[in-house]
């Protein structure tokens, strides 16, 4: 394996991970780690990428952005709800006003750029052909 590609597949595991906290932590992204992981890995581990590509939670949102650069609307509605409670919560907790502040603002752009995403009904079932 060449330098350049042992590079990509050390990045891919390392968004890989940075996903899986941020899954997990609130105001830490989870789904740009995920597609840099997939970009990473289809550079540099073609069976890396297919793992990722059929991960069962996620892997049907990286397919349909891999094929068309949509996203379902369900995944919006998921990703607000996820937004809501989780920076709903920060807020509550959060005893300075500037802090309250920046979590309300963060929420807010955090919203729109979901919002702004191609979307598409729901997420459509991949046929076993292209998961191969």
């Amino acid at each position: 394996m060449k330098a350049p590609q042992s590079i990509l597949l050390l990045a891919g595991w390392l968004f890989t991970g940075l996903a899986f906290v941020g899954a997990l932590l609130p105001l830490v992204p989870t789904t740009p780690f995920l597609l840099l992981a997939g970009f990473c890995f289809a550079r540099s581990s073609p069976a890396m990428h297919q793992r990722v590509l059929q991960a069962p939670i996620f892997g049907k949102y990286l397919r349909q952005w891999d094929r068309e650069h949509t996203v379902p609307k369900d995944a919006k509605y998921k990703a607000w709800f996820v937004i809501a409670l989780s920076f709903g919560f920060s807020i509550y907790v959060v005893d300075r006003i500037a802090l309250r502040v920046m979590l309300i603002v963060l929420a807010l752009v955090l919203a729109v750029v979901i919002a702004r995403l191609p979307e598409v009904r729901a997420a459509e079932p991949v046929h076993e052909e292209e998961g191969r």
